[in-house]
């Protein structure tokens, strides 16, 4: 390549050994001025050359590609020779060897410098001095992207234990976590934290989560949400101190769970998530979940406990791990849509949707009826609670139907105050909501049913949440609630439950 028409004649400012080019070179170093493209284009100006920048494997880093002697350049990479000078007759050519940051006498990149010009000792001067800046500027660079890789595999480190926790292999999550973190998982128990920012800040605001946490915690940034970072906190301190960071920013929230077993980090999860919505109205930010009247509390501890067992038999005959993976994916994907599960768990939404069918089948739901998945998530949420149950165990009570378990009074009651705050609004809250869980929440066939329009339902059911204090059109556990007081009053039926083939002696007990 031949050099520019002005090659002979460097800039007035870097003749005669001023020191203009040494400032201007040192200020390549300033923080704002490390960049590769910028101090090869000052190299090009103050020698009057072309130049280019090519890494070892001949990719181009800055400046202009320029065909090299492929000899000398695997000389220089190699490390045999550190620079070389030549001339094709129509352009004189410097090359140099810049070192990259591992030891050893191979080169990170080569710098080749091409003008019809002579090369002056006042313009190798400038070279030799640019070769050791690059050599800083490479080294810094590398540096960096390696402090990235390890930012990154640490991310990916934290969020694989998240995983492990969520689908109750605490074996595996204290195993992998003991080589980074030792002993952050040693205790038995935890809350779970979501904190909610500008999904621009998350990256930050994890870090500061990290920094202020000294290692007591597990900070995720969450991979359902890209405005939500997780954070399972052992330790006592850890609230405060998220409580603390988010004090001090503006339009970030923060949900905590109650403390709860490792095992059941995914219901806490599901608490944390709960109290979130919760801490957007709250003037400091942040709430905790609040333990609530739920209906489950209202039944017999060991009818439920039976019941569950029952209903979750066909289950027991699965590996351990296999058995806790379908029925920690299930209640994750009873609580948020198939896609959020799948990322929160670390597997594509065809594997939620496939191990929910596979449980499905297995008991005899059908999922796409509201009433059954209240009733499958009130199974599961007991074992989860209270670990498996022997229904054939010493005393045990005789096997149960869920119509049974629904049927105290004190659960009437319940259902009764919750419903009858619809009662006072003219437009039938009560009615649609009746029609739209019965319709399998599809506001068109609601509509049909009420003969209104679609969207009159979805204002209807909108209009019920803040009377009923519970979020309806998102699912999750404030609508199964809602079901559950539905089925206890009559106003819904209660679901068929239980194995395909009647004959077989689980399938009376489960309804």
């Amino acid at each position: 390549m031949a050099g520019r028409t002005d090659a002979g004649a460097a800039p007035r400012a870097h003749r005669g050994g001023g020191e203009d080019w040494e400032r201007e070179l040192l200020g390549q170093l300033r923080p704002a001025g490390r960049d590769l493209g910028r101090l090869i284009a000052w190299l090009a100006r103050a020698t009057g050359a072309a130049v280019c920048l090519q890494d070892a494997d001949g990719a181009l880093l800055a400046g202009e590609p320029m065909a090299l002697d492929a000899a000398v350049v695997a000389d220089l990479v190699a490390g045999r020779i550190s620079a070389a000078a030549l001339d094709d007759g129509t352009r004189r050519l410097r090359l140099a060897a810049i070192r990259g940051p591992r030891p050893g006498p191979s080169a990170g990149a080569v710098l080749a410098v091409a003008r019809t010009a002579p090369f002056d000792p006042h313009t190798a001067e400038i070279l030799g001095h640019t070769a050791g800046v690059l050599e800083l500027l490479l080294r810094e660079r590398e540096l960096t992207a390696t402090g990235r890789r390890l930012r990154r595999v640490t991310a990916d480190l934290r969020l694989a234990i998240l995983q492990l926790l969520m689908v109750e292999d605490t074996v595996s999550a204290r195993r992998v976590a003991a080589g980074l973190w030792p002993g952050l998982l040693e205790d038995d128990t935890a809350r779970v934290y979501v904190v909610e920012c500008a999904s621009a800040e998350r990256d930050r605001f994890a870090d500061a989560c990290v920094e202020a946490t000294e290692g007591l915690a597990l900070v995720v940034r969450c991979p359902a949400v890209d405005q939500h970072v997780i954070v399972v906190g052992p330790a006592r301190a850890v609230g405060e101190r998220l409580r603390a960071l988010v004090a001090g920013r503006p339009e970030t929230f923060l949900g905590g769970s109650l403390r709860q077993r490792l095992a059941l980090t995914a219901t806490a999860y599901t608490q944390a998530v709960t109290a979130l919505a919760v801490a957007r109205f709250h003037p400091a930010r942040s709430a905790v979940y609040a333990e609530r009247t739920r209906p489950e509390r209202l039944m017999d501890p060991a009818a439920l406990r039976a019941w569950s067992a029952v209903l979750l038999r066909p289950l027991d005959g699965l590996p351990h791990q296999v058995r806790a993976e379908l029925l920690a994916t299930t209640r994750l994907g009873l609580e948020f849509t198939a896609v959020s599960a799948a990322k929160v768990l670390g597997v594509s939404r065809n594997t939620v949707r496939a191990r929910m069918d596979r449980v499905a089948v297995l008991v005899g739901a059908d999922l796409a009826s509201p009433a059954v998945r209240a009733a499958l998530r009130l199974a599961l949420n007991t074992e989860a609670a209270h670990g498996p149950a022997d229904p054939d165990g010493p005393g045990a009570p005789h096997p149960v139907r869920l119509a049974d378990l629904l049927g105290t009074g004190a659960l009437r009651a319940w259902a009764g105050e919750l419903l009858a705050r619809l009662d006072g609004d003219g437009r039938d809250l009560r009615g649609t909501l009746r029609a739209w869980i019965a319709a399998d929440a599809n506001a068109e066939r609601a509509a049909l049913a009420r003969g209104v329009h679609a969207q009159t339902v979805r204002e209807h059911v909108r209009a019920a949440e803040p009377v009923l204090e519970r979020r309806l059109l998102t699912g999750g556990s404030d609508l199964y609630e809602v079901v559950l007081a539905q089925l206890i009053t009559g106003e819904l039926a209660i679901p068929p439950l239980g194995p395909a083939n009647p004959d077989q002696p689980d399938a009376a007990v489960h309804g």
